[in-house]
């Protein structure tokens, strides 16, 4: 039997093609390898009750749990049964409504202790479940099935509301009983003999028995144990051959000549760079004169100066005879660095025009909306090496557009784009041009070892002189709408004292009607109940303009506009003609008015943490201090009004990168369908693992070192395909 019919055959031959669908459509399991790394979230043991009063807010959970009382309550059609459990402290009501709500009845009798798996939702300030699916440990089938249950660690799986933990679980024992029969014939183990034995680890179908039926609490951490060391090996031997990969790549080497285009702009500055921006520009500069491609990751704070750092770079590629792109993922972050670097660069940026620096080069701009004229311009500008620096958007990827000698290429907020994007701009070089990738989110050591670990990595950790600080603090506009109110007060304060101000919305308003029927298929209940459309820029617009900010001159600014018409609204706002400017996340990066002082935030709790984090860096970034307003209907005690806290809390950006990051990867863990690639790393916590993840990027280096095609590792070889397939390879790369 070979590695294909085991591991990769599809789950609707084992467990039926009804829950095969639920499976891949729900959590993304399409085979037996897939269903055999589902691993557990956590055990529960059969005398241990789940602790009720910490369930997080609109999650789906699993609990184990004790019948306290149960009553059908209600009359005619709003007859309902409520059943309340309890862990002795804590209590949950589990609701039933419609035909099928008295069956549970005669099961769930006071005294009964059973496995309750649902979304957990409030109803008259009361924790509940909603038809929730539940399995009774002690059920009427008697002493056998007692005995199944008694003194045994359950697996809780990460589940959804088409498919509970336990049937899963079911699953995998028709899964489990295939691969003991076969005596797990077909499973390859990627990791070398002599390395487990070396690291004492167990083997892999050992580790995959024990992980899903433990028998006690030591078989949990041995498999844990060897299941975290796969997946950290495999992914860093998937770096360490990408980087020597990319070292025996020729490039040219760029080196800036000491009277040229760099020398006279550096001379022309108002002020003396931060001694971060010096190192990095040193490890840069180091980089770009060598003989191979430079892959490096520049991350450091909102507003730390990374524009400067990459800017000097382009400068010194335009001196050596280069030219060099910044891909940016908007076009109004295009518009804003193409505006702040010929502003930065004055008369340098005009080369060949009339007035312009001898040592000048032209800077131009490619967005996928210029005017046929301007575009043809632009693009000839490149193909003759005229222009020196392009700043555009995808636009930049087209086949059209061709560079007479492209040196680097510079990749604003990597996370953005996929590694299709990223290397169809690098072919556009005559030899592969050097590459530097920002970001403004920072990332931990660990995650840059797994997520960018092709990359070599730049921190810049100091604000500028100038910069000031933020304050943030969370308006509860539900418990407290005096505190909203209060919110459009200080707005208007900032802006009598000559400030200006942002408001930010999760969506645009005028949608199409294609998005308004999608929103408005039939929703359920308690979707009825708590949840309400995101609020939006047109409609904020109307009720400030109309109500809390009239008088005041209050635009919008959302990415369905023309791209005139953005960019007039954000010359005006940089002008300092426009109050208030009520937009979408278009401003997120890269925008720039320093006479912005306040942030308010609508439905804050739409937001990821390190986009409000972003978000938030708009302002603060001049003399006057900045004010981030948190706008938020969540209740306290949900997981989205503590990712709030957390914000307003710190403004260490790593501190709110690891708390995103443990957040995100919860989400994973708990089976939710995920949006965009899923994530190959079910066991590791990147935050936690570092030993880990440093030990398997050491042996998977020295590994590739030796064996780069892994000649004689063939079952590693095989592992390495299976996690690098087209999703997994988009993952790596965007992060």
């Amino acid at each position: 039997m070979d590695d294909v019919s085991v591991l990769d055959e599809p789950l609707k031959k084992t467990v039926g093609p009804p829950t095969a669908k639920v499976m891949a459509e729900q959590l993304g399991l399409h085979t037996v390898g897939d269903l055999l790394h589902h691993y557990p979230r956590r055990y529960a043991e059969r005398g241990e009750l789940t602790r009720l009063g910490e369930l997080p807010l609109d999650e789906h959970v699993t609990v184990v749990a004790e019948v306290e009382k149960a009553a059908i309550l209600g009359t005619g059609r709003g007859k309902r049964l409520e059943v309340v459990i309890t862990d002795g402290g804590g209590r949950l009501t589990l609701v039933f409504f419609g035909r099928g709500a008295f069956h549970p009845q005669k099961q769930l009798l006071p005294g009964r202790r059973g496995l309750f798996a649902g979304k957990v939702t409030v109803f008259n300030h009361k924790r509940q479940l909603q038809h929730p699916e539940f399995k009774l440990l002690d059920a009427d089938s008697g002493a056998q099935a007692a005995e199944e249950w008694a003194n045994k660690l359950i697996p809780i799986y990460p589940a959804c509301a088409r498919l509970a933990s336990w049937q899963i679980d079911q699953a995998l024992d028709v899964v489990l009983g295939t691969m003991e029969a076969t005596r797990w014939e077909g499973v390859v183990d990627p990791v070398p003999h002599t390395l487990r034995e070396s690291r004492g680890l167990t083997t892999l179908p050992e580790a995959l028995t024990k992980v899903h039926r433990p028998r006690s609490k030591a078989d949990i951490t041995t498999a844990r144990e060897r299941l975290k060391w796969d997946e950290a090996f495999v992914l860093q031997v998937a770096l360490a051959r990408r980087r020597l990969a990319d070292s025996q790549t020729p490039a040219v080497p760029r080196t800036p000549s000491p009277e040229g285009i760099l020398a006279d702009f550096d001379a022309r500055l108002p002020f003396t760079l931060t001694e971060g921006q010096q190192q990095v520009s040193a490890e840069i500069f180091a980089d770009l004169a060598t003989e191979h491609p430079m892959h490096r990751l520049l991350q450091g704070e909102v507003g730390s100066g990374k524009t400067m750092v990459a800017l000097r770079a382009m400068l010194a590629v335009v001196d050596s005879g280069g030219q060099t792109a910044l891909l940016a993922p908007t076009e109004v972050l295009a518009q804003q660095h193409h505006r702040s670097i010929t502003e930065m660069m004055g008369d340098l940026a005009e080369g060949g025009m009339l007035g312009g620096s001898t040592h000048g080069t032209k800077v131009v701009l490619l967005t996928g909306s210029m005017g046929a004229a301007a575009r043809r311009k632009a693009l000839l500008d490149l193909a003759t090496g005229e222009a020196g620096i392009v700043i555009g958007t995808h636009a930049l990827i087209e086949d059209k557009v061709q560079f007479h000698d492209l040196g680097l290429v510079v990749v604003d907020e990597q996370h953005r784009f996929g590694v299709e994007q990223r290397d169809a701009l690098r072919g556009k070089g005559k030899q592969p041009p050097h590459l530097l990738v920002m970001t403004a989110t920072p990332i931990p050591r660990t995650v840059a070892m797994t997520v960018f670990g092709d990359l070599e990595t730049s921190v810049l950790d100091q604000l500028p002189a100038g910069r000031s600080p933020i304050a943030s603090h969370v308006v509860p506009a539900a418990d407290k709408p005096h505190f909203l109110a209060r919110t459009w007060e200080r707005v208007r304060e900032e802006t009598e004292a000559g400030h200006q101000a942002y408001v930010v919305c999760p969506r645009i308003g005028d949608e199409e009607p294609d998005a308004k029927k999608k929103s408005a298929e039939t929703p359920s209940a308690e979707d009825l109940a708590e949840k309400r459309p995101p609020l939006a820029v047109v409609e904020i617009l109307e009720q400030l303009t109309t109500g809390p900010l009239q008088g005041l001159r209050v635009e919008m600014l959302h990415g369905r506009m023309a791209p005139d018409a953005k960019d007039d609204v954000m010359r005006r706002f940089a002008a300092g003609e426009v109050d208030v400017l009520v937009a979408t996340t278009v401003i997120e990066v890269g925008v720039n008015v320093p006479n912005a002082t306040v942030m308010v935030i609508m439905d804050a709790d739409r937001f990821g943490v390190s986009q409000l984090h972003q978000l938030r860096g708009r302002v603060g970034r001049g003399a006057a201090a900045g004010l981030c307003l948190l706008v938020s209907e969540i209740p306290e005690g949900s997981p989205a009004r503590a990712r709030l806290d957390a914000v307003a809390g710190t403004l260490d950006g790593f501190e709110l990168s690891r708390i995103d990051l443990e957040q995100r990867r919860e989400g994973d863990v708990l089976g939710q369908a995920q949006s965009g690639a899923r994530s190959s790393l079910r066991m590791l916590a990147v935050i936690d693992d570092e030993e880990v993840i440093a030990a398997a990027r050491e042996s998977a280096t020295a590994i590739v070192a030796e064996d780069p095609e892994l000649t004689a590792y063939p079952e590693l070889k095989s592992a390495l395909q299976s996690l690098l397939d087209a999703e997994r390879e988009e993952y790596l790369d965007k992060g």
